[in-house]
């Protein structure tokens, strides 16, 4: 008969306006990562630690660190804005980086500074088309994202309305993170976001709050290359340089808080 030996290992809680998450220093290849259900149970708000997601901080031969993102039901997933900025904070604290970094995540390399607040500003990936429709607005911020406006933001029904999109015959079965927006001002706009994986809004998504502010300048709504948004956890703010012909979004910048908690042991 065989045996299962559990590990106890350290973990470290970080949220980012209110986006939290589980980080794992995997540097040495410890974690099963194949293990679906475990990734799940250690989000699990009730019965584990509890989080939006898990993130595992693991060696890259040519940067810095790696970047692992599992949502919380237990998949690896695309791109996470406030999962990177995060982790960068997480490997100064380990001692990896400085005040500046460059790492390798799922979408390609990115480039992160500490600054003297305490911030992260993560260099997100360009972006190279957006589909303007009627209704709605789809970009891919590191993660695919729908946009769309809303008038009554405080008492939408994000989850429900979320979901119905998310699953709807418009993604197939992959899905798309799903954004409502108000504006403010110019360059100022309200977010809230169902994302996938989680399967419920989330108190702050930073491809979705990148993907907003693309949006937005995309279809008018603001003719700033600085956009400040409201999330349910804080405030970000996302720049970008659009080339002449309109069609391409470079140097795209999230900037926000990226905030220890807390460490404990877990067994895995």
């Amino acid at each position: 008969m065989g045996l299962n030996y559990a590990m106890k290992t350290t973990f470290y809680k970080y949220e980012g306006t209110g986006n939290d998450f589980i980080f794992i220093d995997n540097r040495q290849n410890f974690f099963p990562k194949n293990d679906t259900a475990l990734v799940m149970k250690l989000c699990d708000r009730r019965f584990g630690i509890g989080a939006d997601g898990l993130i595992l901080l693991e060696n890259d031969s040519q940067n810095d660190f790696r970047m692992v993102y599992y949502n919380s039901d237990g998949n690896q997933s695309s791109m996470c804005g406030n999962g990177g900025r995060c982790i960068v904070a997480f490997a100064h604290k380990l001692g990896l980086v400085s005040d500046e970094t460059t790492f390798v995540a799922t979408d390609g390399l990115h480039y992160a500074t500490i600054l003297a607040n305490g911030e992260v500003s993560l260099q997100m990936k360009d972006v190279d088309t957006v589909k303007i429709e009627k209704d709605y607005i789809f970009l891919d911020t590191g993660s695919p994202h729908h946009v769309m406006l809303v008038d009554d933001l405080d008492h939408f029904d994000v989850k429900n309305k979320g979901a119905e999109i998310r699953y709807s015959d418009l993604y197939g079965k992959a899905g798309s993170n799903v954004n409502f927006v108000n504006q403010i001002s110019d360059n100022h706009f309200r977010l809230r976001t169902y994302e996938r994986g989680v399967e419920d809004e989330t108190f702050s998504c930073g491809t979705g709050a990148t993907a907003a502010a693309i949006a937005m300048n995309a279809i008018g709504r603001t003719n700033s290359h600085n956009v400040e948004l409201d999330v349910e956890g804080g405030k970000l703010e996302v720049s970008f340089d659009k080339l002449a012909d309109d069609s391409k979004y470079i140097n795209v910048f999230l900037k926000g808080p990226a905030t220890f908690v807390y460490q404990g042991e877990v067994e895995v």
